[in-house]
Protein backbone atom coordinates (compact mmCIF):
# COMPACT_ATOMS: atom_id res chain seq x y z
CA UNK A 1 0.00 0.00 0.00
CA UNK A 2 1.73 2.99 -1.17
CA UNK A 3 1.81 6.00 2.15
CA UNK A 4 0.15 9.42 1.97
CA UNK A 5 2.32 12.48 1.49
CA UNK A 6 2.20 14.72 4.14
CA UNK A 7 1.26 16.66 1.82
CA UNK A 8 -2.21 14.86 0.21
CA UNK A 9 -2.90 14.40 4.71
CA UNK A 10 -2.28 18.19 5.00
CA UNK A 11 -4.88 18.96 2.19
CA UNK A 12 -7.47 16.30 3.69
CA UNK A 13 -7.52 17.78 6.76
CA UNK A 14 -7.61 21.26 5.42
CA UNK A 15 -11.15 19.80 3.82
CA UNK A 16 -12.02 18.19 6.87
CA UNK A 17 -11.63 21.52 8.82
CA UNK A 18 -13.52 23.26 5.84
CA UNK A 19 -16.54 21.05 6.19
CA UNK A 20 -17.05 21.20 9.73
CA UNK A 21 -16.74 24.75 9.91
CA UNK A 22 -19.96 24.99 7.27
CA UNK A 23 -21.58 22.79 9.60
CA UNK A 24 -21.59 25.03 12.14
CA UNK A 25 -22.53 27.60 10.08
CA UNK A 26 -26.19 25.81 9.48
CA UNK A 27 -29.15 26.88 11.34
CA UNK A 28 -29.68 23.64 13.49
CA UNK A 29 -32.69 21.06 13.52
CA UNK A 30 -35.98 22.72 14.72
CA UNK A 31 -36.71 21.39 18.31
CA UNK A 32 -40.12 21.30 19.38
CA UNK A 33 -41.31 24.27 21.75
CA UNK A 34 -40.48 23.61 25.58
CA UNK A 35 -42.57 25.60 28.42
CA UNK A 36 -43.30 28.79 28.13
CA UNK A 37 -42.59 30.49 31.60
CA UNK A 38 -44.65 32.45 33.14
CA UNK A 39 -47.34 31.31 30.52
CA UNK A 40 -51.10 30.93 31.60
CA UNK A 41 -52.24 26.72 31.46
CA UNK A 42 -55.65 26.00 29.47
CA UNK A 43 -56.89 22.88 29.65
CA UNK A 44 -60.83 22.32 27.61
CA UNK A 45 -63.31 20.53 29.47
CA UNK A 46 -65.47 19.67 26.83
CA UNK A 47 -68.56 16.97 26.72
CA UNK A 48 -69.42 14.70 28.99
CA UNK A 49 -67.46 14.68 32.46
CA UNK A 50 -66.06 11.69 33.36
CA UNK A 51 -62.69 9.65 34.36
CA UNK A 52 -60.53 10.95 31.61
CA UNK A 53 -62.07 14.70 31.93
CA UNK A 54 -60.53 14.30 36.00
CA UNK A 55 -57.57 12.86 34.63
CA UNK A 56 -57.14 16.09 32.37
CA UNK A 57 -57.76 18.68 34.79
CA UNK A 58 -55.59 17.02 37.39
CA UNK A 59 -52.52 16.80 35.06
CA UNK A 60 -53.14 20.57 33.96
CA UNK A 61 -53.34 21.71 37.62
CA UNK A 62 -50.11 19.58 38.34
CA UNK A 63 -47.99 21.09 35.66
CA UNK A 64 -49.18 24.20 36.74
CA UNK A 65 -48.27 23.90 40.19
CA UNK A 66 -44.63 22.57 38.52
CA UNK A 67 -44.42 25.36 36.69
CA UNK A 68 -45.40 27.65 38.88
CA UNK A 69 -48.40 29.48 36.50
CA UNK A 70 -50.13 32.20 37.21
CA UNK A 71 -53.52 30.93 36.85
CA UNK A 72 -55.20 27.74 34.88
CA UNK A 73 -58.34 27.92 32.77
CA UNK A 74 -60.81 25.44 32.68
CA UNK A 75 -62.40 26.10 29.12
CA UNK A 76 -65.44 24.27 29.10
CA UNK A 77 -68.52 23.39 27.85
CA UNK A 78 -70.46 20.18 29.46
CA UNK A 79 -73.68 19.42 30.21
CA UNK A 80 -72.64 17.37 33.05
CA UNK A 81 -71.47 13.91 33.83
CA UNK A 82 -70.20 11.63 36.28
CA UNK A 83 -70.84 12.67 40.41
CA UNK A 84 -67.27 10.81 41.26
CA UNK A 85 -65.45 12.57 38.61
CA UNK A 86 -66.81 16.11 39.21
CA UNK A 87 -65.90 15.28 43.44
CA UNK A 88 -62.69 14.72 42.14
CA UNK A 89 -61.57 17.58 39.81
CA UNK A 90 -63.61 20.16 42.46
CA UNK A 91 -61.16 18.41 45.02
CA UNK A 92 -57.96 18.90 42.78
CA UNK A 93 -59.14 22.79 42.60
CA UNK A 94 -59.54 23.21 46.31
CA UNK A 95 -56.10 21.89 46.70
CA UNK A 96 -54.37 23.55 44.00
CA UNK A 97 -51.67 25.83 44.67
CA UNK A 98 -52.33 27.71 41.62
CA UNK A 99 -55.54 29.99 40.93
CA UNK A 100 -57.99 28.05 38.83
CA UNK A 101 -60.34 30.35 36.71
CA UNK A 102 -63.04 28.26 34.72
CA UNK A 103 -64.33 30.01 31.79
CA UNK A 104 -67.83 28.78 30.18
CA UNK A 105 -66.88 29.49 25.90
CA UNK A 106 -67.64 29.69 23.61
CA UNK A 107 -70.65 31.50 22.71
CA UNK A 108 -73.65 28.45 23.06
CA UNK A 109 -71.62 26.62 25.27
CA UNK A 110 -72.69 25.90 29.14
CA UNK A 111 -71.47 24.60 32.45
CA UNK A 112 -74.95 22.57 33.09
CA UNK A 113 -75.55 19.99 35.99
CA UNK A 114 -71.81 19.09 37.03
CA UNK A 115 -70.19 22.16 35.15
CA UNK A 116 -72.46 24.55 37.63
CA UNK A 117 -70.56 22.66 40.85
CA UNK A 118 -67.00 23.23 39.16
CA UNK A 119 -67.88 26.81 38.11
CA UNK A 120 -68.67 27.46 41.83
CA UNK A 121 -65.71 26.21 43.13
CA UNK A 122 -63.15 27.61 40.80
CA UNK A 123 -61.33 30.85 42.05
CA UNK A 124 -62.51 32.68 39.32
CA UNK A 125 -65.47 32.15 37.18
CA UNK A 126 -66.58 33.84 34.47
CA UNK A 127 -68.66 33.15 31.33
CA UNK A 128 -69.08 34.37 27.72
CA UNK A 129 -71.83 35.91 26.56
CA UNK A 130 -74.55 33.55 24.56
CA UNK A 131 -73.56 30.65 27.73
CA UNK A 132 -75.32 29.50 30.03
CA UNK A 133 -75.32 27.45 33.59
CA UNK A 134 -77.26 25.50 36.18
CA UNK A 135 -80.38 22.57 35.82
CA UNK A 136 -78.02 21.00 38.90
CA UNK A 137 -80.65 18.50 40.11
CA UNK A 138 -79.34 15.29 41.25
CA UNK A 139 -80.24 11.96 40.38
CA UNK A 140 -79.87 8.62 41.60
CA UNK A 141 -77.11 6.60 40.92
CA UNK A 142 -75.87 3.25 42.33
CA UNK A 143 -78.06 3.01 44.85
CA UNK A 144 -78.71 6.60 46.17
CA UNK A 145 -75.30 8.31 45.35
CA UNK A 146 -76.13 11.96 43.94
CA UNK A 147 -74.79 12.40 40.36
CA UNK A 148 -75.67 16.02 38.87
CA UNK A 149 -77.87 15.46 35.82
CA UNK A 150 -79.62 17.65 33.36
CA UNK A 151 -82.78 18.69 33.16
CA UNK A 152 -85.51 19.52 35.55
CA UNK A 153 -86.81 15.94 36.51
CA UNK A 154 -90.95 15.75 36.37
CA UNK A 155 -91.06 17.93 33.26
CA UNK A 156 -89.94 15.68 29.97
CA UNK A 157 -88.64 17.11 27.44
CA UNK A 158 -86.85 19.99 28.98
CA UNK A 159 -83.21 19.21 27.72
CA UNK A 160 -80.33 19.22 30.18
CA UNK A 161 -78.88 22.44 31.10
CA UNK A 162 -82.37 24.53 29.98
CA UNK A 163 -85.35 25.67 32.06
CA UNK A 164 -89.14 25.06 30.86
CA UNK A 165 -90.92 28.15 30.36
CA UNK A 166 -91.99 29.70 33.47
CA UNK A 167 -91.30 29.58 36.99
CA UNK A 168 -89.10 26.54 37.87
CA UNK A 169 -91.31 24.17 39.96
CA UNK A 170 -90.39 22.40 42.97
CA UNK A 171 -89.22 18.89 43.12
CA UNK A 172 -91.76 16.63 44.51
CA UNK A 173 -90.85 15.16 47.72
CA UNK A 174 -90.09 11.78 46.33
CA UNK A 175 -88.42 8.53 49.07
CA UNK A 176 -85.97 9.40 51.15
CA UNK A 177 -83.11 8.14 48.92
CA UNK A 178 -84.40 11.01 46.83
CA UNK A 179 -84.41 13.84 49.36
CA UNK A 180 -81.24 12.55 50.60
CA UNK A 181 -79.56 13.08 47.35
CA UNK A 182 -80.65 16.41 47.00
CA UNK A 183 -80.09 17.74 50.52
CA UNK A 184 -76.81 16.26 50.15
CA UNK A 185 -76.20 18.28 47.03
CA UNK A 186 -77.59 21.86 48.31
CA UNK A 187 -75.31 21.81 50.97
CA UNK A 188 -72.09 20.94 48.71
CA UNK A 189 -72.83 23.52 46.24
CA UNK A 190 -73.78 26.12 49.10
CA UNK A 191 -70.17 25.06 51.40
CA UNK A 192 -68.59 26.23 47.75
CA UNK A 193 -70.69 29.18 47.49
CA UNK A 194 -69.64 30.35 51.00
CA UNK A 195 -66.16 29.43 50.21
CA UNK A 196 -65.60 31.59 46.90
CA UNK A 197 -68.30 34.81 48.38
CA UNK A 198 -70.85 33.51 45.37
CA UNK A 199 -74.98 33.80 45.11
CA UNK A 200 -75.95 30.48 47.59
CA UNK A 201 -79.48 31.05 47.42
CA UNK A 202 -79.35 30.71 43.56
CA UNK A 203 -76.92 27.66 44.00
CA UNK A 204 -79.66 25.81 46.10
CA UNK A 205 -82.01 26.95 43.18
CA UNK A 206 -80.14 25.40 40.96
CA UNK A 207 -80.26 22.21 42.59
CA UNK A 208 -83.82 21.77 44.42
CA UNK A 209 -85.60 23.14 41.07
CA UNK A 210 -83.17 22.51 38.49
CA UNK A 211 -82.91 26.49 37.83
CA UNK A 212 -80.48 28.13 34.82
CA UNK A 213 -79.51 31.44 34.07
CA UNK A 214 -78.02 32.94 31.34
CA UNK A 215 -74.45 34.88 31.36
CA UNK A 216 -75.86 37.96 31.75
CA UNK A 217 -78.42 37.45 34.49
CA UNK A 218 -75.47 35.55 36.06
CA UNK A 219 -73.12 37.91 36.47
CA UNK A 220 -75.96 40.31 37.84
CA UNK A 221 -76.87 37.84 40.33
CA UNK A 222 -73.22 36.97 41.45
CA UNK A 223 -73.11 34.19 40.10
CA UNK A 224 -70.04 34.51 37.98
CA UNK A 225 -67.51 37.59 38.27
CA UNK A 226 -67.30 38.47 35.23
CA UNK A 227 -68.48 38.19 31.31
CA UNK A 228 -65.82 38.72 29.09
CA UNK A 229 -66.35 37.92 25.38
CA UNK A 230 -62.46 36.32 24.67
CA UNK A 231 -59.75 34.71 26.37
CA UNK A 232 -57.57 37.28 25.88
CA UNK A 233 -60.93 39.56 27.80
CA UNK A 234 -60.54 37.02 30.52
CA UNK A 235 -57.12 37.75 31.42
CA UNK A 236 -57.34 41.58 31.15
CA UNK A 237 -60.46 41.55 33.20
CA UNK A 238 -58.89 39.43 36.20
CA UNK A 239 -55.64 40.96 35.79
CA UNK A 240 -54.54 42.56 39.82
CA UNK A 241 -57.61 40.45 41.13
CA UNK A 242 -57.20 39.19 44.78
CA UNK A 243 -58.42 35.58 45.08
CA UNK A 244 -57.97 33.03 47.81
CA UNK A 245 -55.63 29.91 47.27
CA UNK A 246 -55.30 27.64 50.30
CA UNK A 247 -56.03 30.40 52.94
CA UNK A 248 -53.81 33.00 51.47
CA UNK A 249 -54.72 35.92 49.48
CA UNK A 250 -53.19 35.60 45.66
CA UNK A 251 -52.74 38.56 43.34
CA UNK A 252 -53.29 37.87 39.54
CA UNK A 253 -51.22 39.11 37.24
CA UNK A 254 -52.35 37.71 34.00
CA UNK A 255 -52.32 41.25 31.54
CA UNK A 256 -50.47 40.36 28.36
CA UNK A 257 -49.62 36.84 29.72
CA UNK A 258 -48.89 34.31 26.81
CA UNK A 259 -51.40 31.23 26.41
CA UNK A 260 -50.32 27.71 26.71
CA UNK A 261 -52.70 25.48 25.33
CA UNK A 262 -52.40 21.82 27.43
CA UNK A 263 -53.81 18.74 25.35
CA UNK A 264 -55.01 15.79 26.64
CA UNK A 265 -51.87 13.06 26.75
CA UNK A 266 -52.11 9.88 24.50
CA UNK A 267 -53.43 7.70 28.00
CA UNK A 268 -56.00 10.38 28.50
CA UNK A 269 -57.69 9.70 25.21
CA UNK A 270 -57.22 6.24 25.25
CA UNK A 271 -59.13 6.27 29.00
CA UNK A 272 -62.17 8.49 27.03
CA UNK A 273 -62.53 6.11 24.43
CA UNK A 274 -61.99 3.24 26.65
CA UNK A 275 -65.05 4.83 29.01
CA UNK A 276 -67.61 4.84 25.94
CA UNK A 277 -70.20 3.03 27.55
CA UNK A 278 -70.94 1.59 24.32
CA UNK A 279 -67.11 0.71 23.46
CA UNK A 280 -66.90 -0.60 27.24
CA UNK A 281 -69.73 -2.95 26.32
CA UNK A 282 -68.31 -4.31 22.86
CA UNK A 283 -64.58 -4.78 24.35
CA UNK A 284 -67.02 -6.72 27.00
CA UNK A 285 -68.75 -8.88 24.30
CA UNK A 286 -65.54 -9.68 22.23
CA UNK A 287 -63.98 -10.40 25.24
CA UNK A 288 -66.53 -13.32 26.13
CA UNK A 289 -67.67 -14.83 22.76
CA UNK A 290 -63.04 -14.73 22.32
CA UNK A 291 -62.76 -17.08 25.27
CA UNK A 292 -65.95 -19.15 24.17
CA UNK A 293 -64.54 -19.81 20.64
CA UNK A 294 -60.86 -20.10 22.43
CA UNK A 295 -62.38 -23.01 25.10
CA UNK A 296 -64.54 -25.05 22.22
CA UNK A 297 -61.35 -24.84 19.59
CA UNK A 298 -58.32 -25.18 22.32
CA UNK A 299 -55.54 -24.66 20.74
CA UNK A 300 -56.75 -21.57 18.77
CA UNK A 301 -54.43 -19.15 20.47
CA UNK A 302 -55.65 -15.83 18.52
CA UNK A 303 -59.40 -15.95 19.55
CA UNK A 304 -58.28 -16.25 22.95
CA UNK A 305 -55.87 -13.52 23.36
CA UNK A 306 -57.80 -11.06 21.54
CA UNK A 307 -60.69 -12.37 23.90
CA UNK A 308 -58.43 -12.18 26.91
CA UNK A 309 -57.31 -8.27 26.51
CA UNK A 310 -60.44 -7.17 25.27
CA UNK A 311 -62.28 -8.80 28.50
CA UNK A 312 -59.84 -7.51 30.70
CA UNK A 313 -60.20 -4.14 29.06
CA UNK A 314 -64.02 -4.06 29.08
CA UNK A 315 -64.16 -4.90 32.98
CA UNK A 316 -61.17 -1.91 33.95
CA UNK A 317 -63.72 0.73 31.85
CA UNK A 318 -66.73 -0.82 33.82
CA UNK A 319 -65.18 -0.68 36.95
CA UNK A 320 -64.70 3.05 36.42
CA UNK A 321 -68.40 3.86 35.31
CA UNK A 322 -71.31 3.99 36.91
CA UNK A 323 -72.18 0.18 37.42
CA UNK A 324 -75.43 -1.45 38.10
CA UNK A 325 -74.26 -5.44 39.30
CA UNK A 326 -77.96 -6.60 38.70
CA UNK A 327 -77.13 -5.85 35.41
CA UNK A 328 -73.76 -7.42 34.80
CA UNK A 329 -75.54 -10.55 36.25
CA UNK A 330 -78.21 -10.89 34.25
CA UNK A 331 -75.65 -10.22 31.38
CA UNK A 332 -72.79 -12.77 32.15
CA UNK A 333 -76.34 -15.45 32.82
CA UNK A 334 -77.36 -14.52 29.43
CA UNK A 335 -74.16 -15.61 27.71
CA UNK A 336 -73.64 -18.32 30.34
CA UNK A 337 -76.71 -19.77 29.03
CA UNK A 338 -76.24 -19.32 25.72
CA UNK A 339 -73.08 -20.84 25.99
CA UNK A 340 -74.86 -24.02 27.69
CA UNK A 341 -77.16 -23.95 25.07
CA UNK A 342 -74.17 -24.31 22.03
CA UNK A 343 -72.56 -27.13 24.09
CA UNK A 344 -75.86 -28.76 25.66
CA UNK A 345 -78.46 -28.29 23.00
CA UNK A 346 -82.19 -28.04 25.01
CA UNK A 347 -83.41 -27.34 21.21
CA UNK A 348 -84.13 -23.38 22.52
CA UNK A 349 -85.24 -23.39 26.11
CA UNK A 350 -81.65 -21.90 27.54
CA UNK A 351 -80.66 -20.16 24.61
CA UNK A 352 -83.86 -18.29 24.07
CA UNK A 353 -83.87 -17.53 28.43
CA UNK A 354 -80.35 -16.21 27.55
CA UNK A 355 -81.22 -13.89 24.80
CA UNK A 356 -83.76 -12.04 27.19
CA UNK A 357 -81.70 -12.09 30.09
CA UNK A 358 -78.61 -11.07 28.14
CA UNK A 359 -81.12 -7.77 26.72
CA UNK A 360 -82.65 -7.20 29.86
CA UNK A 361 -78.69 -7.18 31.83
CA UNK A 362 -77.33 -4.81 28.71
CA UNK A 363 -80.14 -2.15 29.41
CA UNK A 364 -79.47 -1.33 33.00
CA UNK A 365 -75.65 -2.47 32.96
CA UNK A 366 -74.91 1.41 33.74
CA UNK A 367 -76.85 2.99 36.19
CA UNK A 368 -76.68 6.70 35.17
CA UNK A 369 -79.37 8.88 33.79
CA UNK A 370 -76.84 11.12 31.67
CA UNK A 371 -77.29 9.95 28.08
CA UNK A 372 -73.40 9.88 27.65
CA UNK A 373 -73.12 7.36 29.95
CA UNK A 374 -75.77 5.10 28.89
CA UNK A 375 -75.38 1.80 26.37
CA UNK A 376 -76.82 2.67 23.34
CA UNK A 377 -80.10 0.66 22.22
CA UNK A 378 -78.46 0.75 18.96
CA UNK A 379 -75.61 -1.72 20.55
CA UNK A 380 -77.98 -3.72 22.64
CA UNK A 381 -80.24 -4.77 19.80
CA UNK A 382 -76.88 -5.35 17.36
CA UNK A 383 -75.48 -7.06 19.92
CA UNK A 384 -78.60 -9.38 20.60
CA UNK A 385 -79.30 -9.89 17.14
CA UNK A 386 -75.77 -11.09 16.31
CA UNK A 387 -76.39 -13.73 19.83
CA UNK A 388 -79.47 -14.99 18.41
CA UNK A 389 -77.91 -15.50 14.93
CA UNK A 390 -75.23 -17.45 16.61
CA UNK A 391 -77.77 -19.37 18.95
CA UNK A 392 -79.81 -20.42 16.30
CA UNK A 393 -76.45 -21.43 13.83
CA UNK A 394 -76.18 -23.26 17.14
CA UNK A 395 -79.30 -24.83 17.13
CA UNK A 396 -79.65 -25.56 13.31
CA UNK A 397 -76.11 -27.34 13.69
CA UNK A 398 -77.66 -29.67 16.94
CA UNK A 399 -80.88 -30.26 14.73
CA UNK A 400 -78.70 -31.43 11.46
CA UNK A 401 -76.97 -34.08 14.31
CA UNK A 402 -79.63 -35.38 15.58
CA UNK A 403 -80.86 -36.29 11.75
CA UNK A 404 -77.80 -37.52 10.58
CA UNK A 405 -77.13 -41.11 10.55
CA UNK A 406 -74.56 -42.69 12.62
CA UNK A 407 -71.40 -43.02 11.17
CA UNK A 408 -69.30 -44.33 13.79
CA UNK A 409 -69.52 -46.83 16.68
CA UNK A 410 -71.20 -50.22 17.17
CA UNK A 411 -74.92 -49.42 15.59
CA UNK A 412 -72.83 -47.82 12.38
CA UNK A 413 -71.51 -51.71 11.58
CA UNK A 414 -74.72 -53.29 12.47
CA UNK A 415 -76.12 -54.15 9.23
CA UNK A 416 -72.90 -53.14 7.40
CA UNK A 417 -71.39 -55.84 4.47
CA UNK A 418 -68.70 -57.78 4.91
CA UNK A 419 -66.31 -59.95 3.38
CA UNK A 420 -64.79 -63.43 4.72
CA UNK A 421 -61.43 -63.49 4.99
CA UNK A 422 -60.61 -66.90 7.04
CA UNK A 423 -62.67 -69.35 8.95
CA UNK A 424 -62.69 -72.31 10.86
CA UNK A 425 -65.67 -73.96 12.99
CA UNK A 426 -67.63 -70.74 13.47
CA UNK A 427 -65.12 -68.34 13.92
CA UNK A 428 -62.48 -66.33 11.97
CA UNK A 429 -62.15 -63.03 10.55
CA UNK A 430 -63.86 -60.58 7.77
CA UNK A 431 -63.03 -57.41 6.54
CA UNK A 432 -65.69 -54.32 7.37
CA UNK A 433 -65.31 -50.93 6.53
CA UNK A 434 -62.19 -51.46 5.02
CA UNK A 435 -60.87 -52.77 8.64
CA UNK A 436 -59.43 -56.21 9.54
CA UNK A 437 -62.12 -57.56 12.12
CA UNK A 438 -62.50 -61.12 14.12
CA UNK A 439 -65.93 -62.08 13.54
CA UNK A 440 -68.00 -65.30 14.82
CA UNK A 441 -70.99 -66.80 13.14
CA UNK A 442 -72.93 -69.94 13.39
CA UNK A 443 -72.22 -72.74 9.92
CA UNK A 444 -69.38 -72.55 7.77
CA UNK A 445 -68.22 -69.76 5.24
CA UNK A 446 -66.21 -69.76 2.70
CA UNK A 447 -63.22 -67.27 2.24
CA UNK A 448 -64.69 -64.43 -0.19
CA UNK A 449 -67.99 -64.97 0.80
CA UNK A 450 -70.26 -61.90 1.22
CA UNK A 451 -72.18 -61.67 4.70
CA UNK A 452 -73.77 -58.90 6.44
CA UNK A 453 -72.72 -58.08 10.54
CA UNK A 454 -75.40 -58.38 13.11
CA UNK A 455 -73.93 -56.99 16.17
CA UNK A 456 -70.87 -56.26 17.49
CA UNK A 457 -69.55 -58.20 21.17
CA UNK A 458 -66.29 -56.01 22.13
CA UNK A 459 -63.65 -56.18 19.36
CA UNK A 460 -65.71 -59.40 17.85
CA UNK A 461 -68.37 -58.96 15.08
CA UNK A 462 -71.65 -61.55 14.83
CA UNK A 463 -72.28 -62.13 10.98
CA UNK A 464 -74.67 -64.24 8.86
CA UNK A 465 -75.80 -64.93 5.45
CA UNK A 466 -76.97 -61.95 3.73
CA UNK A 467 -80.23 -63.88 3.09
CA UNK A 468 -80.21 -64.30 7.23
CA UNK A 469 -79.03 -67.61 6.81
CA UNK A 470 -75.67 -69.04 7.78
CA UNK A 471 -74.70 -71.77 5.78
CA UNK A 472 -74.90 -75.02 7.26
CA UNK A 473 -78.04 -74.19 9.35
CA UNK A 474 -80.61 -76.81 8.86
CA UNK A 475 -84.08 -74.34 7.99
Amino acid sequence: MRALSPLSLGARAAGLALLLGVGALLPAPAQPPGPVAGAVLVADVEGAIGPATARHVERALAQAAERAAPLVVLRMDTPGGLSDSMREIIKAILASPVPVATYVSPSGARAASAGTYILYASHVAAMAPGTNLGAATPVRVGGGLPLPGGGAPGRPGTPPGEDAPGDPAPLPPGDAMERKAVNDAVAYIRALADLRGRNAEWAERAVREAASLPANEALAENVIDLSPPTLTALLGGVDGRTVQVLGEPVVLATAGAAVEMLEPSWQIRALAILTNPNVAFILLMIGVYGLIFEFSNPGSIGPGVIGAICLLLGLYALNMLPLDYAGLGLLLLGLAFMVAEAFTPTFGVLGIGGLVAFVFGASILLDSDSPEFRIAWQIIAGSAVASAALLALVLGFALRAQRRAVTTGAVELTGAPATVIEWDDGHGYVRARGERWQARGAGAFEPGAQVRVTGVDGLTLRIEDPGGQAKGEQP
